[in-house]
């Protein structure tokens, strides 16, 4: 059983002191992993991991978010290519209020391989 990780929090999602199971047998985990590690920095695959982490020194500004998809997407693809989704569609928000500024979410609809579908939302900072 893969425990869920939280991406706002970046920890396991406890519920009575026990892990609550990751949503689509752990490719919620996977999607997790595969944006938040820097690229090239684990040690196992350097394949694995996005550039987004590159992002965190960039103003908030249109072309900010467009990288932010393309990092994502690339960092995503490959879930499709062994197989474990189907499909991947990544869209950004950036957050327009003053409070929130420098944030953006990435919203991320994966279609597993079983043909389950989630949707999962991470926060990237900017500037």
């Amino acid at each position: 059983m893969d425990a869920y990780i939280n991406p706002f929090t970046a920890d396991y999602v406890v519920t009575n002191g026990a892990p609550v199971r990751a949503p689509m047998a752990g490719l919620a985990n996977a999607v997790y992993l595969r944006l938040m590690t820097p690229l090239g920095s684990y040690w196992a695959d350097p394949t694995l991991g996005s550039r987004l982490h590159e992002l965190t020194r960039e103003k908030d500004l249109a072309r900010i978010a467009v990288l932010t998809k393309q990092y994502a997407e690339t960092a995503l693809t490959p879930l499709i290519v062994d197989g474990r989704a189907t499909r991947i569609l990544v869209s950004v928000e950036r957050y327009k209020d003053a409070s929130s500024a420098g944030r953006q979410q990435l919203s991320i609809e994966v279609d597993a391989a079983s043909g389950e579908r989630q949707t999962f939302h991470f926060p990237i900072k900017v500037i």
